[in-house]
């Protein structure tokens, strides 16, 4: 069950973030195939690719150490500080806004690039305003360890002496 509950919210949210949303966008200016832009254009597709991968690393850890979904219904029973979330507490984001990132240089869209702008501004806020109040709530000193163990977004180059719960 936690295999669909994960599947459905990949579906349905990333999806629609890094998937339908790009292609509407892609397809309102007639760029549905990906322009010939060299070197641009596999550095696209490997940031697309590298995004994915992160991804889904993400909501294994979730699925199989948190018992849980990245969905804000549904999310993991126990704090997930490990595999991605060893180096930034938000990979997910990054996950999706590298793949937005991919498909503008795969695409050469600065419409698509200005979109995924748009969407990191809109993942820091959610998370600023909404997901980090409710971790401190939800796992208390075990939260406040990890922020001041781990970045918010970018990781840090020299890896710090971690006491991770």
């Amino acid at each position: 069950m936690l295999f669909l509950k994960n599947l459905a919210f990949t579906v349905l949210v990333p999806g629609t973030v890094a998937g339908l949303v790009p292609y509407a966008i892609l397809a309102s200016s007639s760029r549905l195939v990906p322009r010939d832009t060299g070197a641009l254009r596999y550095a696209g597709l490997a940031l697309v690719l590298l995004g994915g991968a992160l991804y889904l690393a993400c909501v294994w850890g979730f699925a199989h150490v948190g018992r849980g979904t990245p969905a804000p219904i549904d999310p993991p029973r126990t704090l997930v500080v490990r595999g991605p979330h060893r180096f930034t507490r938000n990979p997910m984001y990054i996950a999706v806004s590298t793949v937005i990132l991919g498909e503008a240089l795969l695409f050469a869209s600065g419409r698509l690039l200005a979109y995924g702008l748009a969407v990191l501004a809109g993942f820091h806020l959610f998370v600023v305003l909404y997901e980090e109040p409710t971790l401190r709530r939800l796992f208390g000193p075990a939260y406040e360890t990890y922020c001041a163990e781990v970045r918010r977004w970018l990781p840090a180059v020299k890896a710090r002496g971690r006491r991770l719960p």
